[in-house]
């Protein structure tokens, strides 16, 4: 008897040996394949950025190259103009590539990449203003005027031309736009022809519409506004805002400083907050007359998702920011 229960011990150790075995073996091979998925998944990232960096690299020379070149070639006026034109393209593309790869570069080389957009964007403000600074601004007076002139007998005083609101005491920038207005509608129509940069700033109150593409937008100090843009072709900064509702559709978005703000949002690259906070986001709701077109001629018409993977620089934990959140359903706006 003791024999019988002998062999079954020596039996139950040895199934137990073998169990084990396969047990190790078996950690093993998990071991080893997540190993192989991890250095497969890597390395596709690491190649990518380093063909960015490249690329990017490439693209920065020649601009700085065509900027040096500035001084020469305004001395033949006819292609003064055209030369800054090209230059301001080319910025917009490198600006362009940042946010189509900004998913997977990190961090820092985003905000490294956006400073550098951000030094040569001021390079050829600087140069522009040197090189044609009369022709800009007379320009840009006669509009105004123009536009002024054909406004007062329309009495229309709760919709603004977009020249009309533009305040000569507020020198932030020179770009057309929208300030210093409280309660009130501003309308601005772009469907012929796409412009650059527009500035919306310095609003209490007040609904914004613009139809039709821009290349850039910069808002700042808004509170309690309503702003409906359509498609911008290159960048959107928002900088104190509270209180208030966006929908916009851009390459890339950064905003800084918002408080109680609500953004409807269509975006190639994944949304950037700084210092905000209580900011919910939504997808784009935007309707217009064309607006279909508008989105395809700006190469946002595909629905990327972009408006929920929105990247916090403040919060760097691996847990959900608390300074944004997805807007409920429920809350959100129609189209």
């Amino acid at each position: 008897m003791d024999d019988e229960m002998e062999k079954e011990i020596i039996s139950d150790n040895k199934e137990a040996e073998a169990l084990q075995k396969k047990h190790l073996s078996m950690l093993d091979r998990l071991s080893k394949r997540q190993q192989s998925r991890s250095t497969s998944s890597t390395e596709p990232s690491t190649e990518s950025t380093s063909s960015f960096l490249s690329r990017f690299s490439e693209l920065k020379s020649s601009i700085e190259s065509h900027l040096s070149d500035s001084q020469s070639v305004a001395s033949d006026p006819s292609q003064l103009k055209p030369h800054l034109d090209k230059i301001s393209e080319s910025i917009s593309d490198l600006e362009k590539l940042v946010a189509q790869s900004s998913y997977f570069l990190p961090s820092y080389d985003v905000r490294s990449s956006l400073k550098t957009v951000s030094d040569l964007k001021r390079s050829l403000e600087n140069l522009s203003s040197e090189l044609i600074p009369k022709k800009k601004f007379s320009f840009k007076n006669k509009a105004s005027k123009k536009e002024r002139d054909s406004v007062v007998p329309e009495s229309k005083q709760s919709i603004a031309p977009v020249y009309n609101s533009v305040q000569p005491s507020y020198v932030a920038r020179d770009s057309p736009g929208f300030r210093n207005k409280t309660g009130e509608v501003l309308v601005g129509e772009f469907k012929e022809s796409e412009i650059g940069e527009f500035t919306i700033s310095d609003l209490d109150s007040c609904e914004v519409r613009i139809i039709g593409c821009i290349r850039a937008l910069f808002i700042h100090r808004l509170k309690d506004c309503r702003v409906y843009v359509g498609p911008v072709t290159g960048s959107i900064l928002i900088e104190e805002a509270e209180g208030c509702v966006f929908a916009i559709a851009s390459h890339q978005i950064r905003i800084h400083g918002a408080r109680r703000s609500d953004f409807y949002l269509r975006v190639r690259s994944r949304p950037i907050v700084e210092d905000c906070n209580g900011v919910r986001f939504a997808p784009y709701c935007l309707s217009y007359g064309g607006i279909e077109e508008d989105l395809r001629g700006a190469d946002l018409d595909a629905e990327t998702g972009n408006w929920a993977n929105v990247d916090d620089f403040r919060w760097l934990r691996a847990v959900q920011s608390p300074n944004w959140s997805i807007l409920p359903e429920n809350e959100r706006f129609g189209t």
